[in-house]
């Protein structure tokens, strides 16, 4: 089961608190391989294919963590440009919207970071190779050697010698490959397993994302309207802020499961005569003693209210 990598939520309601700064909790980037290339071309023939493996998972974890990075910039600028539009509905909506959005992007830098952990296990594979390798070539220079001495001198004492140290070679040659085996098998199903389960939950936590995401596009009367006409006021800032209440309930019931390892039931699809229009209750749900309504529209970047869904 991957890590979870949600720290304990201090989810705002507004991504526009990300102006200014980044979250300080946000994990350090991490530092690609230099001289890869250098280092690919001096593996072990028997190392050198799971390198290559290796090496392009390390590309495609950055590739995600790119993503994430990108998603929560997204986020920030979709709501930077929805507050500007003197449209309460709009303003709220892309607000909403990109909490989800930047929700997205931390989902996303957990999977990367369950991508390097898989990437570290299949290491254990390639270290292993590497040891058995020397004792390969040991067996192989020895065999060698008495074929050509055979050839040259079929009668040297040195035979006697060297076929000695071929049995011992062969040995110790069999307990390196006994090893490999039975490291290879145990590794690679321990790191492929971690990276399927990584899969199976950001895939979950996109889902359920999702689904949230929808229901507050709902909340946006895109009727057309007549020039002159005036919209309606916007009325349903507390419906979405529950919207967001909600999709934090359904990531911790998410996490709770997947620790207990259960599966989390069918999710309906959201449709528009599901999500309350009026007199909508905010939410109540508390994470540190602290409501979500409570915790207000702009946390300062930087406070202890700063949250994981604020800054991938």
């Amino acid at each position: 089961m991957p890590a979870n990598h949600d720290l304990p939520r201090h989810r705002g309601l507004s991504i526009r608190s990300n102006k200014g700064g980044s979250n300080p909790t946000s994990p350090p980037a991490r530092k690609g391989f230099s001289f890869s290339s250098l280092r690919g071309s001096i593996q072990p023939e028997l190392a050198r294919k799971l390198y290559r493996v290796i090496k392009s998972t390390n590309s495609l974890v950055s590739a995600h963590e790119a993503a994430g990075r990108e998603r929560n910039n997204i986020a920030v600028q979709l709501s930077e440009w929805g507050e500007q539009t003197n449209d309460d509905a709009v303003s709220d909506i892309s607000d909403k919207i990109g909490v989800i959005l930047s929700e997205l992007g931390q989902a996303e830098d957990g999977y990367a970071q369950d991508l390097e952990e898989a990437r570290a296990v299949l290491k254990t594979i390639r270290n292993t190779e590497k040891s058995v390798h020397p004792s390969r070539d040991s067996k192989a220079r020895i065999a060698d050697e008495i074929q050509k001495l055979k050839l040259k001198e079929p009668q040297s004492t040195k035979l006697v010698v060297l076929e000695q140290e071929l049995v011992r070679a062969e040995a110790e040659n069999m307990v390196a490959e006994a090893q490999l085996t039975n490291i290879t098998r145990q590794k690679l199903k321990e790191a492929y397993a971690a990276e399927f389960a990584a899969v199976i939950e950001r895939a979950e936590k996109q889902k359920i994302l999702a689904n949230h995401g929808r229901r507050l596009l709902e909340l946006l009367d895109d009727t057309p309207i007549a020039p002159g006409d005036t919209r309606r006021a916007y009325e349903h800032g507390s419906a979405a802020r529950q919207i967001l209440n909600d999709a934090e309930d359904d990531l911790r019931d998410l996490e709770t499961n997947q620790g207990q390892g259960l599966e989390m039931p069918a999710e309906a699809e959201p449709v528009a005569e599901s999500i309350p229009r009026s007199s909508v209750e905010t939410g109540t749900h508390t994470e540190n003693g602290t409501t979500l309504h409570d915790r207000g529209k702009h946390v300062e970047v930087g406070s202890t209210e700063a949250s994981p869904v604020e800054a991938s």
